[in-house]
Parts: structure tokens; sequence; C-alpha cells
């Protein structure tokens, strides 16, 4: 039967011309199977926040976090379609990412192109400078940096037309990124972008901030590369695991006592004051390993006692502790880190050997340690309570 002498209404019509155009640019390649999330990595949201059902990837909103590719890109066309499912939705595209999130926040650096429903402009105070939008901004998060095309805002790439539509009606992005330039196309016309993007060759991942979203057709199509210095290429994954779902304590031998006094909060883990008690340990035993946590020491901190630490092998004792007076190889007190900021600690244990960073969340120059350890071969991580209020949060491990 030809296909001209099939009966065609007018939506039918247009959703078959769309679909044709859709597919009459070579050289793209489907980046989800229909029913699989293969080929992605769940950075750090709970098992459930990122599912897959006939080629419609949908996301729960919480906690805050990615799921990101298991491989770098660096020149390439993306296309996505999306929608959020209620008002004022929250979202993003990040290109050119690292592995695992950034020091004190839960996004991975890189350049986020925007995906924010309209209701969203309703939190917008009209007396104040415009520092948003939602029709396709561009920006650099946590470390990365754009020079941005047309209206800005600092970095951030206002679009120079209101293209995108509401929720739960379906959107189209292209996405462009070539040499460290990246330019969004929102329903079929480009609106804002950058240059001089750094990184320019990373992961590629979809966010979770909050509310329901769905993306669909996402497809990519990788141009020739333009040999990326190493110094503006993101980290390669070296085989993360996060230990915190950051919507609860799967994974996590709350104690008994004092239990009440964990409480998960989206991407982080919130300890109130109180008598000391047990730390949070992880169920899982590690031996040699390689341990991240970030810290977050409140303004009314007192550092001049224990206030917060990380512990290995199963040992009562922080091998790394915020505040003084305590027992632990590595004490920063006040005349090391300050009140109100997070901190990253990455300790490398090898033996009874440790190497020990400690990185102040957006400050390029880390503090290293290293020290000769007394403690088992193997053992759980945990989370000191040393009776102050204080935030854990990015905890993750791999295995040497």
């Amino acid at each position: 039967m030809s296909l001209l002498s099939i009966p065609m209404n007018k939506t039918f019509l247009i959703s078959l011309l769309a679909s044709l155009t859709l597919h009459a640019e070579e050289g793209f390649v489907p980046m989800f199977e229909p029913n699989s999330l293969k080929g992605w990595v769940n950075a750090n949201c709970a098992p459930e926040t990122w599912s897959i059902k006939d080629g419609v990837i949908s996301c729960t909103g919480k906690p805050t976090g990615a799921l990101r590719t298991e491989r770098q890109y660096e020149n390439f066309i993306l296309e996505a379609e999306w929608r959020h499912l209620s008002e004022a939705g929250n979202s993003g595209i990040f290109v050119w990412g690292t592995p695992i999130s950034s020091p004190g926040v839960p996004f991975l650096r890189g350049i986020e192109v925007q995906v924010l429903d309209h209701g969203y402009m309703k939190k917008a105070d009209p007396t104040k400078p415009r520092w948003f939008s939602t029709h396709g901004d561009v920006f650099p998060i946590h470390g990365a940096a754009m020079d941005p095309h047309g209206e800005h805002s600092g970095s951030r790439s206002f679009p120079n037309e209101e293209r995108s539509k509401p929720s739960p009606e379906w959107n189209h992005y292209r996405i462009e990124a070539n040499n460290g330039r990246l330019t969004l196309a929102v329903n079929g016309k480009i609106v804002s972008g950058g240059d001089n993007c750094n990184y320019r060759k990373g992961y590629l991942a979809l966010e979770s901030e909050g509310a329901p979203v769905e993306f669909r057709n996402v497809r990519l199509k990788e141009l020739p590369t333009t040999n990326t210095p190493a110094e503006m290429t993101a980290p390669l994954d070296k085989g993360w695991r996060a230990l915190y779902t950051g919507t609860d304590f799967r994974g996590w031998k709350v104690p008994a006592a004092g239990g009440s006094k964990w409480q998960s909060s989206d991407w982080s883990i919130k300890l109130l004051a109180g008598q000391t008690g047990p730390a949070l340990w992880s169920q899982q035993e590690y031996g040699d390993c390689e341990v991240i946590c970030d810290v977050n020491l409140p303004k009314d901190v007192d550092l001049s006692k224990p206030a917060a630490g990380l512990c290995v092998r199963g040992l009562s004792h922080p091998l790394v502790m915020f505040g003084a007076g305590g027992k632990a190889p590595i004490s920063l007190g006040p005349d090391q880190v300050s009140p109100g900021k997070w901190y990253r600690i990455r300790a490398l244990l090898k033996g009874n050997q440790a190497q020990i960073t400690l990185t102040e969340a957006q400050d390029a120059n880390p503090r290293s340690f290293e020290i000769t350890v007394d403690h088992g071969a193997s053992g759980s991580i945990g989370l000191a309570d040393l009776t102050q209020a204080v935030s854990y949060a990015n905890i993750y491990v791999r295995s040497l």
C-alpha cells in the first residue's frame, strides 16, 4: 500500500514529518537502549531515582544528583527531548563533567544546560536583577569555566528568545559541543551558549534536582577530535562507588543508641548535636581502598573541641578529625580549618600507610599528609559522632 493512500489527519501528519526530520541527519546513535540504563552510571542517587521504560528515562528528582555516561566525550552533537511532570520543575544536562560530584555540592563539575519549567519563574523577585531564565540557560558550575554568548550574568548565558514549553509538554534540545564551544538550540533555534569552555572533554549527565522529569530520544553524533589537552579534560572514573543513597541509610548500620541524631537530608547526612554516640558505620568492610568524604562545619562549630571525623577499618578513633583535643593521627584545629565551610577528605589506604589530602571546596590547592597508622587489615568506614552538629556528604569508595 502506498504511504499516500493511508488516511492521515493533520496531527498524525505533523508527527510523521517530525519523526522523519529527526532521523534524516546521519551519524547519530541512540544513547539509551529502550528498557535498559546500560552504558550509564548512577553517580550519586538512590537505585530507584532513575528508570527507563520503552525509551522514556524517568527521574524521581530525589535526591539531587546525576546519571552519567560510562565513557567521556569530546566533540559531539547531542539531541534530547525532555519534559517536567510538575510545575516549577528543575533539572539539567551536564556537558564535559567529572565522574563524581564536586566538593561540598551534589553536582558534577562541568557546563550545565538548564532544564527548567516556566513555573520556576514565580520564585523570582522582579525587583532584583535577572539571574536565571526558564528557556535554556547555559553556564559553568563548580570550578568549570566558560565565556558566555549574548546577554549574560557572570558566566551564565541567557537565551535570546523564549522558546521552551511549560509542563507537561515536551521540549527538544540540540547541544553542539566542539573544541570548547557550546551552543544550545531550543525547539529548533540556537538561543544560548559559550566559548572557551574548561573542561572540554568529559562525561555527559542528566540531573536529578527535586522534581520528576522525563527524557526521551536521547541521541548523539560524535565529531572529529581536536586533541583536547590533559589540563582541559575531566578526570577519569577510577571505579568510585557512592556509599550513600541520598534518601535513606541503606548500606549503613544505624546505631540503636542515638540513631535518631543521624538524619538523611537529600544529598547530605546531618548529625544533630547531642551526647557522644557510635559512629555511623558502613555495612560493607574494606581493606586497601581510597575513600572520599565531604564534611561541613557549621558557623557555630567549636573547633577547640572534637567536631567531626572520618573513621576507617572499624576503628573508633577517626583517621582524620576536625577540631582539637581528640585522639586522631590527623587533627585539624581552628588554625587549620574554619567554621561555615565544606572540606573534602581523600584517604588512600594501603597496608598500614595512609595518604591523606584535604581540600576546601572550590580551592585548587589541597593539603597533603602521609602517615603510618596502626589499624586492621579491613573494616567498615565510619562517620564520627563527636557531639557537635555537622554534615557529611559525597561519600565514595573504590577498592584497590
